[in-house]
């Protein structure tokens, strides 16, 4: 499903994304009815707003089959369209019952797994830090691993980022001792089980990460200069 603003900058695609499937094992509330209706309610409240630069949301479909509905869509576009999507920001599981406000490391500073992203990725990163830092919540970075639907954005060279709180990894030790939780237990117990049904969902980590969804889609609605001059 994708649904754009009416203004904005054509030339200058602002793109949010949630993948909506789940796995046919659970209801998918966490993975990833979180991130989903997060965008879902920016969108509402953009309703409200003129933005400088076109927004553009994507419910992907297909992606724990593989990224298919993503990888389709940017297959599909010609890359005169390619070019005129400035960024793109993804949010694939934000209210992890064990949760950590990971970050994906758009500039590699992390030196782990995949290496930096599309240029102007880092300043997608920065913008989340900014939000975390304002509101005093620590954060850590993430690997653009290819598990989400930034993978096909990322291979086509646009700039990339966006906010995880863990799948079915688990949290150390140092991790609780920042985070809470329980350390050596996976991030979310119920990953890709029936269990991951409403309760399943840690409303703390949800409600700060729907407004740090909400800070950088209405920052980058309003300048992309950080990201792509």
């Amino acid at each position: 499903i994708i649904a754009e603003s009416k203004e904005g900058d054509a030339n200058n695609v602002v793109m949010v994304g949630a993948h909506l499937d789940s796995v046919d094992a659970g209801p998918g509330i966490n993975d990833n009815g979180s991130g989903s209706a997060a965008i879902l309610e920016v969108a509402k409240q953009l309703g409200k707003v003129k933005p400088r630069n076109k927004l553009r949301f994507a419910l992907w479909s297909a992606e724990e089959s593989g990224l298919v509905g993503s990888e389709k869509y940017v297959e599909l576009l010609a890359d005169a369209d390619k070019e005129k999507i400035a960024l793109y920001l993804n949010f694939d599981m934000i209210g992890s019952p064990n949760h950590v406000f990971f970050v994906y490391d758009g500039d590699n500073s992390d030196g782990v797994g995949a290496g930096a992203g599309p240029a102007g990725s880092t300043a997608i990163e920065k913008t989340f830090e900014t939000f975390y830092n304002k509101r005093g919540v620590s954060f850590k970075g993430t690997d653009f691993d290819g598990r989400s639907d930034y993978g096909p954005f990322i291979a086509a060279g646009i700039p990339s980022g966006g906010l995880f709180t863990g799948a079915e990894g688990t949290k150390t030790v140092a991790e609780a001792e920042v985070w809470g939780g329980i350390s050596g237990t996976a991030y979310d117990p119920c990953y890709h089980k029936a269990c991951d049904n409403y309760g399943n969902t840690n409303l703390f980590a949800l409600d700060v990460n729907a407004d740090a969804v909400a800070y950088a889609t209405l920052q980058f609605a309003m300048s992309t200069f950080a990201v792509n001059g």
